[in-house]
């Protein structure tokens, strides 16, 4: 198959339009059978629930060209199933699991074009979401849904490739105790936008979110969660409101299965972050990009940046994804 001519190598992470997308209603309490549509714009009411009280919640993965010319994605199942729980938690219809998987694969399908060559450091971008459609003046949840599935090429989510970040201990919080933080709800990274063009103007690659309700633990950043290292330990924060990154938890077992690390998810005090050796920040859109620095209030913490066990877990993981390394039963979907 021919693919678009784009220079590849050279995508931002930034929307494209693509050829189709996928989309289903939700009315009278049943969703549609759903369809593949050209068109992509949305048209809905001044006072849609979306636009009243943000009553949206979206997941994020990507497509691949492997090494040996398939198309796949990576565990869109699990996808699938953290869009069924943030449903649940906004008061959404759920979109059944088994539709969301074959809503993704015949997205990428229909624009297999888009799907980036093997080798170029490009992907194919999949943005599943779903929003309340109808008019809602009161403080209510929406009778009517939209979900839909778009895909787009993009390049890395960080400028520079593997250029060590800087990140800075937030004063303000991502995330309440009891609140919504372990979901992927749009309203969460409303609330984040003020404060990442703050820290993008300070010099600043991104935010580092401590517990509100003590200030004495890491969560996560706003887009990503965190690992930290120690000679062959991997220890990643866990806390009930942090959104359960997909590829941290791959990670996890890539470390354990494949690496024979040993792996601790617990509390991450703040105070003990300077005893790690390499810090990185995971999620789909990443990968894994490794922290250099973390700037606690004028106190620096320096890490390795690309040290040996980030660049280990970044070639073990990106080796399944693409084909070059065995992968376990259930985490490549072959689309084409």
């Amino acid at each position: 198959m021919e693919k678009k001519n784009l220079d590849w190598g050279s995508l931002g992470f930034a929307y494209t339009r693509t050829d189709l997308r996928y989309v289903s209603n939700y009315k009278n309490g049943a969703w549609d059978e759903g369809c593949l549509t050209d068109q992509a714009d949305i048209t809905m009411s001044e006072c849609a629930c979306v636009l009243q009280y943000a009553q949206t919640c979206f997941e994020g993965l990507k497509a691949y060209t492997t090494e040996d010319g398939r198309i796949v994605c990576f565990r869109p199942d699990l996808n699938a199933q953290r869009m069924a729980d943030s449903c649940r938690r906004l008061r959404m219809p759920v979109f059944p699991e088994d539709r969301f998987v074959d809503a993704v694969i015949q997205t990428v399908r229909a624009n297999a074009q888009w799907v980036p060559p093997y080798g170029s450091g490009a992907t194919l971008y999949i943005r599943p979401f779903m929003f309340g459609s109808d008019a809602i003046i009161g403080v209510k949840p929406a009778t009517e849904y939209q979900f839909r599935v778009f895909a787009t090429p993009v390049g890395p989510y960080f400028k520079g490739g593997f250029k060590a970040l800087r990140v800075r201990i937030s004063d303000l919080d991502r995330a309440a105790p009891r609140g919504t933080g372990h979901v992927k709800a749009g309203l969460n990274y409303a609330m984040s936008l003020y404060n990442i063009m703050d820290a993008h103007d300070q010099g600043y690659d991104e935010n580092v979110y401590v517990d509100s309700a003590t200030r004495t633990h890491i969560e996560e950043t706003g887009g990503a969660n965190i690992i930290f290292l120690k000679g062959n330990k991997l220890v990643t924060p866990n806390s009930p409101t942090i959104l359960p990154s997909i590829t941290r938890r791959s990670l996890v077992q890539v470390a354990q299965e494949y690496l024979g690390m040993e792996v601790e998810e617990r509390p991450v005090a703040l105070e003990e972050i300077g005893e790690f050796d390499e810090c990185g920040l995971c999620g789909t859109a990443a990968v894994i990009s490794p922290v250099g620095i973390i700037d606690d209030h004028g106190k620096e913490i320096r890490y390795a940046g690309m040290g040996e066990g980030i660049r280990k877990l970044y070639d073990t993981l990106t080796g399944i994804q693409m084909g070059r390394i065995p992968a376990p039963e259930g985490w490549i979907q072959v689309i084409a």
